[in-house]
């Protein structure tokens, strides 16, 4: 079974960190890449970060130096380390799994507003 549930978003001033959490199924994420996804509201779903089973990272250039994606392999957890956050970062955070990309999970709301 697919299941993902994404956690530790919030409400945050400009400037300030969040750090976001997915817990994946152990049985896909020991072999699949994951990505962390975002949607505003009246917009397209944007990939931000991904990162493969071996730890090689890739970044949206909106959130390059900002955002740090990291994997737990033992947790199957993989989180979002986010700095420096904008109003422009305010979105719905979903993490997504590279070979069974038709599964999602509730996401989990990011607000950066004074």
């Amino acid at each position: 079974q697919v299941q993902f549930v994404e956690s530790g978003g919030g409400l945050v001033q400009p400037g300030g960190s969040l750090r976001l959490s997915c817990a994946a199924s152990g049985s896909i994420f020991r072999i699949s890449s994951m990505d962390w996804y975002r949607q505003a509201p009246g917009k397209q779903r944007e990939l931000v970060a991904g990162i493969t089973v071996g730890g090689s990272t890739n970044y949206a250039d909106s959130v390059k130096g900002r955002f740090t994606i990291s994997r737990d392999n033992a947790k199957n957890t993989v989180y979002l380390q986010m700095n420096s956050l904008k109003p422009e970062d305010t979105a719905v955070y979903y993490c997504n799994a590279r070979l069974f990309k038709a599964y999602w999970g509730q996401g989990t709301q990011v607000t950066v507003s004074s």
